[in-house]
């Protein structure tokens, strides 16, 4: 699953439609300008509790994703732990990954 997430987050910060790290996520998830959130396998749990919280407070769903490492280097930032994402299609791809492709431990 982690390929297919990290391409569509790829692909949706090169468009301007994702949202990296703690504090921006939050700010998005506040303004209401994100569809889902993708949250990195080992993040800190102290460091995104608000962020989760949040986003399930809100209704908006949240994507498990690959360790913090792989999705900075994939996106050529440095480990990222949560990443917003703001276009509805790419939330809609991102959230059938996550339903179709089962876990991997």
């Amino acid at each position: 699953m982690s390929g297919g997430v990290l391409g569509l987050l790829g692909l949706g910060l090169r468009a301007g439609h994702v949202v990296i790290g703690v504090d921006g996520v939050r700010r998005s998830l506040q303004a209401g300008q994100v569809r889902c959130v993708v949250v990195a396998s080992d993040a800190s749990p102290r460091a995104v509790q608000k962020v989760i919280r949040l986003a399930e407070g809100l209704g908006v769903p949240l994507v498990p994703g690959p360790e913090a490492d792989v999705i900075g280097r994939q996106l050529g930032r440095p480990p990222v732990m949560v990443a917003g994402v703001r276009d509805r299609a790419l939330a809609d791809g991102l959230g059938r990954l996550a339903r179709e492709v089962p876990e991997e431990e």
